[in-house]
């Protein structure tokens, strides 16, 4: 039994913001039905992950365990095949541009008229108010508009993105916050409700103590220069013998131990001050970095770790899907032999999946193999959904679905 198990789901989303969140929602129980376009479906279908492996990793990685069925919401039949969905459905999810599914006649008030107790949950990229709620945009747009990429790099280089879908994934966790808070709602109340956020408002809310701190002084954060410029320490990346390495934070009696480690106890009283603001911490980097790149990430590992400085190694994929404790913690499980862990190497990898990273005592989530063919499931859902054969064809003879 999953925590959400009875909880149904249908999803009309697009690449990362209502898909993950509905991925989500399934992997701890829901049931999820995902609505896409006939002949092309979820624009993610599309980005193959390279010239030799056609397979998309958006698609796969956030869309395992649903059922799809295509559907045309612009054509009247479609649209009514998705109000009978809403009737079915517990929760709602899309991602479309502010206005879209109004357009169509499937707005929040026209499912709420099938369903009362439907929750609609609508992502976007710049949210539903202010000039540029109709613009199209994705993650990028948001990194960008939200502050982010200004904050990345050093000074005197120019910013880059981070290398990942971030405003996407930050924007469906607050997608799912949101639906879980408005089904504890409708525990009380009896009805459903609309629910928005964005990729916008995600990115914002994500720098929270960044915003507030220049808010606050009025002052601008800076460059991370290799590290976050807001927290005044000891707190950054240096480079090593064979990659980098992540010391982070050492304050009082550990200062000492610190330098000791690296070879120049001396440092010690250089820097005596309490906190290191940026010019602090810029002159103790460039002390620092040359001593670090005298040994191995793995050699300084074994040192920190000894006497208990907080550090980390900076790693990348397969590094990550090396290391036992992520398996051992369910991030990544075997798609094979779900819970299985006597797999190593590229094989293991080439069966894994990425899974939410909560794990629950009495409910636990599940590990979801397959991501559905396009409208594999089509005549499935519409069956029991109460459509006839004959609806069905007239359905496929009209291009409805």
């Amino acid at each position: 039994m999953g925590a959400l198990d009875g909880v149904k789901v249908v999803e009309a989303g697009l690449l990362v913001q209502a898909p993950q969140a509905a991925e989500t929602l399934c992997a701890w129980g829901a049931e999820v039905i995902k609505v896409e376009l006939p002949g092309f479906g979820d624009q993610s279908r599309w980005l193959p992950t390279s010239p030799d492996e056609p397979r998309s990793g958006y698609f796969v990685g956030c869309n395992r365990g649903k059922r799809s069925i295509t559907v045309d919401l612009r054509r009247e039949p479609g649209r009514q095949v998705f109000l009978r969905l809403a009737g079915w459905a517990d929760v709602v999810v899309t991602n479309f541009k502010p206005g879209t599914m109004e357009s169509w006649g499937l707005g929040y008030d026209d499912l709420a008229e099938v369903n009362p107790r439907v929750v609609v949950a609508a992502g976007s990229t710049f949210g539903p108010d202010g000039p540029d709620a109709a613009k199209e945009g994705a993650d990028l747009s948001a990194q960008a508009a939200g502050g982010l990429i200004s904050t990345t790099g050093a000074d005197g280089e120019p910013p880059t993105p981070v290398g990942v879908t971030i405003a996407d994934h930050i924007a469906s966790l607050n997608l799912v916050s949101g639906i879980l808070a408005a089904l504890l709602a409708r525990e009380r109340t009896g009805r459903g409700q609309l629910l928005e956020t964005s990729l916008l408002g995600g990115q914002i809310w994500a720098q929270a103590s960044e915003y507030t701190a220049y808010l606050m002084s009025g002052q601008l954060p800076g460059r991370a220069n290799h590290g976050n410029p807001l927290v005044p320490g000891l707190y950054f990346i240096l480079p090593t013998a064979d990659g980098w390495i992540a010391i982070v934070g050492v304050v009082g009696p550990a200062r000492a131990v610190f330098f000791d480690l690296v070879g120049h106890p001396e440092l010690a009283g250089r820097f005596p001050q309490a906190i290191y603001f940026e010019e602090h911490k810029k002159a103790l980097y460039e002390q620092l970095a040359p001593i670090f790149t005298s040994r191995t990430t793995d050699q300084w590992c074994s040192v920190l770790g000894a006497a208990g400085i907080r550090h980390a190694p900076v790693r990348d994929y397969s590094q990550v899907a090396s290391d036992p404790s992520v398996w051992l913690n369910g991030y990544l499980a075997d798609a094979s032999q779900p819970g299985a862990g006597e797999v190593d190497g590229v094989d293991r990898c080439r069966k894994a999946v990425v899974c939410p990273p909560v794990r629950f005592s009495e409910t636990p989530a599940r590990v979801l193999l397959d991501a559905p063919e396009l409208g594999a499931h089509t005549e499935e859902v519409l069956l029991e959904l109460g459509y006839s054969w004959e609806q069905i064809d007239s359905f496929r003879r009209g291009g409805a679905i």
